[in-house]
């Protein structure tokens, strides 16, 4: 169990951090901030490359997270830094060259146990192999592949909140009491 008095930090890393990254650690942290996590959880993005380093996110991106009530304004680009492998709990790639890269480039094994495919906490791809997990890069394509981008990531958003939860264990309860009760819904997720 997760035990130490510092927000749990995740990072979801792809290639440029301007359309798979910045969409799924978006949609995380709408996610936590509606199950009352805000305070405990904390999500961010990176690429593994620096092609994108300083610029917004891809507005492809931005107007489907717009199209679901999700700010994506804010967003600047930023390639990954290799502090990141101690300083987060829970690293997602978001396809499997990224994953790959990742497991080459973890110190050791603490780091690598935190690693994993976005997508692994998918229910419907629990029993699929890694090379099955991958979320293909929207920026070659139009604005049905960020839609299917959305989907995917959609999908394997409440097994990573529930994966959390049960990391932080009676904290987790305790913020959720502390707020007034049962968890807000995701409304702008479906």
């Amino acid at each position: 169990m997760y035990s130490t008095p510092s927000p749990y930090r995740i990072i979801t890393v792809c290639t440029g951090n301007i359309c798979r990254s910045p969409m799924a650690a978006l949609m995380l942290t709408e996610a936590f901030d509606a199950e009352g996590l805000s305070e405990l959880v904390v999500v961010d993005s990176a690429g593994t490359t620096g092609y994108e380093v300083g610029h917004p996110i891809d507005p492809r991106a931005a107007r489907v997270l717009t199209a679901h009530n999700i700010p994506s304004q804010d967003h600047i680009a930023r390639k990954w830094r290799q502090e990141w492998f101690t300083e987060r709990d829970l690293i997602l790639a978001l396809d499997v060259d990224h994953f790959g890269w990742l497991q080459q480039g973890a110190p050791g094994p603490e780091s690598l146990n935190k690693v994993r495919m976005l997508r692994s906490f998918d229910p419907a791809m629990a029993s699929r192999s890694s090379l099955d997990l991958g979320i293909e890069d929207p920026w070659y394509g139009g604005h049905t592949d960020f839609d299917t981008t959305w989907k995917l990531i959609h999908a394997a958003v409440p097994g990573i909140v529930e994966h959390v939860k049960a990391a932080l264990g009676p904290s987790a309860a305790q913020e959720t009491a502390r707020r007034g009760g049962e968890p807000q819904q995701v409304t702008s997720m479906s």
